[in-house]
């Protein structure tokens, strides 16, 4: 039987569906300006959304977008300004400011927006009024939708920390850092020649918070050809930004390649190589290698190359601990750079929350020649495949930081080159790393480098250089690959038959 507070949550909801245009598949809210009225609101209602759109055939968002703003290039875009009165909590004081974004140029799918106070949701409408276009024709009156939205945080002077816009990626910072990577809520079948498929958000409820708050709620509703989830953001903005992800997803259909805490970044070129790079900038990456500390507590420190071939590698794990792509390079002299500040951008770390079980941290290095690209993406792939009609639920805390969050005592990478060895294939490496234990007399006295190389690879003329007096230790070494194509090495620092060093990886190919 079904009782009145059943009838009363499914008109909520059914109310709340239909002014995210999801009452019926593909449909859109009218254009329009006037406000949508309020509706009950919990964030239940978001997974029941989610649980219900799972069972419809996928139709992708739609509605029309004036030409007004469909035909603006990129730089137009971003060229266009919120005047105050678009702006979420500007002035009152609440610690966060939202400005909506509006559709255009590379943004055109709709993403419906509501401020949720009291319990109740409130559907914002786009006023082109509220938009200053920098001289170009403005689109006509009329509710044209948003397509994400920017976050403002602080009290005095709030200050951009986060973006969510496009498909279902955002991007944060710590205090004082430039935008940089790219996460991915869901990450689906990236790197396979079928095509990867890419969700969309398609609402977003944003709690408002008190005055004076430090913490910023979100829920999200997503969708996609093979699976329909809702997902709840927690922000707590500061000198390390952290972002509580909790995911509840549903399949239409199996899915085999999934990935968690998915984030992307640029590597064009730095000291481990410079591959048909004509360059006045001494070197141009976002991130410059994959951390990962695996099931079994060992710290692993993979650098990331501009390949010449698309590279996928697989680290495989059993509840892992966490992984991340990190920018260790924080000297304005190892770019050169004073527009892009590369030095400035954020290192991410993801630590699940929960067991996750079996799988494997995934890394794809993409051929690029341009500083535009996300060509690195790091994220997990569960071992076990989803089942059409399945329902599951991860979470994961995700750190956009300066330096990752309880960093081992054990001595760090902080230098990978590579260069021509002595003859033929042979290629010449040098490692550097630093750290408290390379400044102890008796460490450095049994200091001793664990090097090995699989698949066929001969490991010569290797060479230890200790540097104590600036806590840092070098090893060199000669690879010759043989007739192979794909060489993988792996090297650690010991002393007395235990690890004083993070473990060193890396893939050379031909």
């Amino acid at each position: 039987m079904i009782n009145r507070r059943q009838l009363m949550w499914s008109g909520a909801v059914a109310a709340l569906a239909a002014g995210a245009g999801l009452a019926r598949a593909g449909s859109q809210p009218a254009a329009g300006g006037g406000e949508a009225a309020e509706t009950p609101f919990a964030p239940e209602m978001v997974v029941d959304m989610a649980r219900r759109l799972a069972q419809r055939p996928f139709a992708r968002a739609g509605g029309d977008l004036p030409e007004e703003l469909a035909g603006l290039t990129y730089e137009q875009y971003v060229g266009v300004r919120a005047r105050p009165e678009a702006l979420l909590w500007d002035g009152e004081r609440r610690g966060f400011v939202i400005e909506p974004l509006p559709r255009g140029a590379l943004f055109r799918d709709r993403v419906e927006i509501y401020v949720v106070a009291d319990g109740r949701a409130r559907r914002l409408t786009f006023n082109p009024a509220s938009h200053d276009f920098g001289g170009l024709p403005p689109p006509p009156p009329g509710d044209a939708g948003f397509s994400g939205f920017r976050i403002f945080a602080g009290l005095d002077r709030p200050a951009q920390m986060a973006i969510f816009q496009g498909a279902t990626f955002y991007r944060a910072i710590a205090r004082g850092q430039n935008m940089g990577a790219t996460a991915r809520t869901l990450t689906l079948r990236p790197g396979e020649m079928r095509g990867e498929e890419i969700p969309a958000f398609r609402a977003f409820w944003i709690e408002q918070p008190p005055p004076g708050a430090d913490v910023l709620t979100l829920h999200a509703l997503l969708d996609s050809e093979s699976l329909a989830a809702a997902a709840h953001f927690t922000v707590r903005p500061g000198d390390m930004t952290i972002i509580d992800v909790e995911v509840t997803l549903f399949t239409r259909a199996a899915i085999d390649h999934i990935g968690w805490g998915g984030h992307a970044a640029t590597y064009l070129f730095g000291a481990a190589g410079r591959r048909n790079v004509d360059d006045v900038r001494a070197a141009v990456f976002e991130v410059n290698g994959l951390q990962m500390r695996n099931g079994r507590g060992e710290w692993l420190w993979r650098p990331v190359t501009n390949p010449q071939q698309l590279q996928i590698s697989a680290f495989v794990d059993s509840s892992p601990r966490g992984f991340g792509l990190l920018q260790r390079e924080r000297a304005f002299a190892a770019f050169q750079d004073d527009s892009q500040r590369f030095d400035r951008r954020p290192s991410v770390w993801v630590e699940p929350l929960g067991d996750w079980g079996e799988g494997q941290v995934q890394l794809i290095e993409i051929p690029t020649e341009s500083d535009i690209n996300d060509n690195i993406l790091a994220y997990w792939r569960p071992r076990a495949p989803l089942a059409a009609g399945a329902e599951v639920n991860f979470a994961y805390r995700q750190y956009w930081c300066w330096q990752i969050p309880d960093p081992p005592e054990l001595a760090r990478v902080i230098l990978t080159r590579t260069g021509r060895g002595r003859s033929g294939r042979r290629r010449r490496f040098l490692v550097e790393f630093t750290g408290a234990a390379l400044a102890d007399p008796g460490v450095v006295a049994a200091l001793q480098p664990s090097l090995s190389a699989a698949n066929g690879g001969v490991i010569s003329e290797m060479r230890l250089w200790p540097y104590p007096e600036r806590r840092a230790a070098r090893v060199a070494f000669e690879l010759d690959p043989g007739d192979s194509q794909l060489c993988e090495l792996r090297l650690a620092l010991e002393a007395a038959g235990k690890p004083v060093s993070e473990t060193w990886l890396y893939r050379w190919t031909a």
